[in-house]
C-alpha cells in the first residue's frame, strides 16, 4: 500500500465519524478527502458586488489571517469522493478550482460563503448544484513533496481553462511549516437562489505559508498565479492584491443539506 493511499484511507474513516455526528439533524449527499491550495484576494469592491444577489454584502475581516480578504481562490485535489449512502461516487477523484466570497444577508446575522465561479476537469460537474462550475478544457495539476535532512518541501502547478475564456493557474514552491488543526460548519448559499443553501463541515490542517497580517515565517519560496477571462474577467483586472497564503495539506468535507 502507497503512502498516499494509506492516509486516504485513514482520511476517509475520519469522514465517517463526523458523518455520524450529522446523521439526526441533516442529510449528507458527498464525503470527500481533499488536498487544497488557497490564495486569499482582496479584489474591486463593485465588480465584486455585482457578482452576489440582491439583498446580500461581503464580509471583510477587520484582523486576524483573512483580514482584507473579499475573494478566495482554491485549488482542490479531490482525492477521494463518496456519494450519498457513502458509496464510491464515479469518479472517485476530480480536480477544480472556484472562487468563493465571504457573505452575509444584509441587516440579518445570516453568513457563510458563496461560490461565484468554478472550473472542473469532471465535465459531470458542470454547471453543478449551485450552477456556477464550467467543464475546464485545460485542466492540469501536479504536486511533489521532498524531505532533506528532516526540511519538508513541497511544489504545487494547476492550470484550468473554459473554451468560453475563463482561466486560473497556479505555480507555487514552499517549504513545509507545522500545520493547525481546525474544523468549521459554513452555509454555502445558491447564487440564483440564496434562500437555499448546502451545509460543508470540514476538519481540516491548514498551514499559513504568508501572511501580511499574521506575519507567520514566509514560507513561499516561488509563486505565481493568472486568473481572468469571460464571467471573471472584472475582477482580475490588475488592481487585485494576494493577502494570504495557505495550504490545506488534509481536508475533510462533508456536504449536507439541511
Amino acid at each position: 500500500m502507497t503512502q498516499r493511499t494509506g492516509i486516504t484511507r485513514i482520511l476517509l474513516a475520519t469522514v465517517l465519524l463526523v458523518s455520524v455526528t450529522l446523521a439526526n439533524a441533516q442529510t449528507v449527499i458527498e464525503q470527500a478527502a481533499e488536498h487544497r491550495y488557497q490564495i486569499d484576494f482582496r479584489v474591486n469592491d463593485a465588480a465584486l458586488a455585482k457578482m452576489l444577489p440582491t439583498g446580500w454584502e461581503t464580509v471583510i475581516q477587520t484582523q486576524g489571517p483573512a483580514k482584507d480578504c473579499n475573494l478566495r481562490m482554491i485549488f482542490i485535489d479531490r482525492m477521494a469522493i463518496m456519494a450519498e449512502g457513502g458509496k464510491t461516487a464515479a469518479p472517485h477523484a476530480t480536480r477544480m478550482v472556484y472562487l468563493a466570497i465571504p457573505v452575509r444577508q444584509t441587516g440579518t446575522k445570516n453568513e457563510g460563503q458563496i461560490i461565484i465561479h468554478g472550473l472542473t476537469d469532471n465535465a459531470a460537474d458542470a454547471p453543478g448544484t449551485f450552477g456556477v462550475y464550467q467543464h475546464a478544457t485545460t485542466a492540469k495539476m501536479s504536486r511533489t513533496a521532498a524531505s532533506n535532512n528532516g526540511v519538508l518541501t513541497g511544489a504545487e502547478s494547476w492550470e484550468f481553462a473554459a473554451a468560453s475564456g475563463e482561466h486560473m493557474s497556479l505555480q507555487v514552491e514552499y517549504v513545509r511549516g507545522p500545520a493547525r488543526k481546525g474544523a468549521n460548519e459554513v452555509k454555502f448559499f445558491y447564487p440564483n437562489d440564496p434562500s437555499k443553501y448546502q451545509i460543508f463541515k470540514t476538519d481540516q490542517a491548514i498551514d499559513i505559508m504568508r501572511n501580511p497580517t499574521t506575519n507567520p515565517p514566509d514560507n513561499v519560496k516561488k509563486f505565481s498565479y493568472k486568473a481572468g477571462g469571460g464571467k471573471i474577467a472584472a475582477l482580475f483586472d490588475g488592481t487585485e492584491k494576494v493577502v494570504s497564503w495557505d495550504v490545506f495539506p488534509w481536508y475533510i468535507r462533508t456536504v449536507s443539506t439541511p
